[in-house]
């Protein structure tokens, strides 16, 4: 059997290229807000748009167990980004709510992450990136069927 050396494969490439990205990313982010990871800016961009989503659903589109987002919660309730209540329409979940000092660093984050994007994406045709998104979709499908 001739097996290719993990580093040989597109998924190799693919989590690398993750990684690299995540990590630019996160010195960037640093720069301008020092406390805040990669993860915790996702959830509060999450959060903005979807206000009404419950824990478990803003932690599975972050690709979060529920344990690491509770965790990831109770940080940034400490470092006041958001804050949690009960909520009134089902008291077993909390109401998660972006505070000032939040919406005041999703402001400060927006031009980051766009200048992140255009730098990964330079020399990248629009044309490459719809292919790409195509051909990832496909494998994610053949993984998940």
């Amino acid at each position: 059997m001739n097996l290719k050396s993990p580093s040989e494969t597109i998924f190799y490439t693919i989590e690398s290229t993750i990684k690299e990205y995540r990590k630019s990313s996160q010195k960037q982010l640093s720069s301008e807000v020092s406390d805040m990871t990669i993860d915790q800016g996702m959830i509060l961009a999450f959060l903005d748009k979807y206000p009404d989503k419950t824990q478990k659903e803003i932690a599975a589109m972050a690709f979060k167990d529920n344990a690491s987002m509770t965790r990831m919660l109770d940080l940034m309730e400490k470092k006041n980004y958001l804050k949690r209540s009960i909520n009134e329409e089902n008291r077993r979940r909390y109401k998660i709510e972006i505070t000032t000092k939040g919406k005041q660093v999703l402001k400060t984050l927006a031009p980051i992450i766009i200048d992140n994007r255009n730098n990964a994406l330079q020399g990248i045709s629009e044309e490459e990136i719809v292919q790409l998104e195509s051909i990832l979709k496909k494998i994610k499908s053949n993984c998940t069927a």
